[in-house]
């Protein structure tokens, strides 16, 4: 079994990161979760997220949101 994560399997891992990172928005900026996930997808955070070589993926909903948030 390969456990290697690379760009051709990275995108198994986003749904949940979005999801979480959304929840957390939704909640401090008193928005619907689908708003918030738009402007999830919209930002540079999750441009980062899709991609491998910027290890985003390794970090937490915490963290993803405070770097999208500064």
């Amino acid at each position: 079994m390969n456990l290697e994560i690379t760009d051709k399997n990275l995108h198994l891992l986003l749904p949940g990161k979005v999801v979480a990172v959304s929840a957390i928005y939704a909640e401090e900026h008193h928005c619907s979760m689908m708003e918030a996930m738009r402007k999830f997808y919209a930002s540079d955070v999750y441009k980062m997220l899709q991609s491998e070589e910027t290890k985003f993926w390794h970090l937490g909903a915490v963290a993803l949101y405070e770097i999208w948030q500064e």
